[in-house]
């Protein structure tokens, strides 16, 4: 089966998400389509504390997906064409934005206390319910659970 449509996923430097590239990058080479690596950050001059500029947000975002991508990649004999993308803005919105026109969204999901959920938020639960495309949430394992949660 192959698309031009691209799969979309997600990361944020998190094994979580590192679990989910590797996830999209198996199913964009089964597919025979293209992969973007998306890394959303934000930068508020006015009550940004740590004093950095947009453009080292930038650059450290792009070092992110790098660096994703160098461990996704490591061994892999066949690849996708793969786009690498650091967005500006929140990571729900981003990734919603980024869905238009992809073949499908990869997430991972960060935590399953609803508690956290409901009173922080979830940008796998936005993107479930707001993304243009279908959408794959990679669960956390029982280890990233419990390292959460102590």
């Amino acid at each position: 089966m192959s698309t031009s449509q691209p799969i979309v996923v997600g990361i944020d430097g998190t094994p979580a998400s590192d679990r989910a590239l590797e996830w999209a990058l198996t199913e964009a080479t089964v597919r025979g389509c293209p992969l973007h690596v998306v890394n959303a950050w934000q930068y508020e001059a006015l009550v940004d504390w740590t004093e950095t500029s947009a453009q080292r947000e930038t650059a450290a975002s792009e070092q992110l997906v790098e660096q994703a991508l160098q461990r996704a990649t490591r061994g892999g004999i066949e690849q996708p064409e793969i786009v690498r993308r650091s967005l500006r803005g929140d990571a729900a919105e981003v990734l919603e934005s980024a869905s238009e026109g992809a073949s499908m969204l990869v997430v991972a999901s960060h935590t399953d206390h609803r508690i956290r959920q409901a009173v922080l938020g979830s940008t796998s639960m936005h993107v479930v319910r707001h993304a243009h495309a279908p959408i794959v949430v990679i669960p956390v394992t029982d280890r990233e659970h419990a390292e959460a949660t102590s």
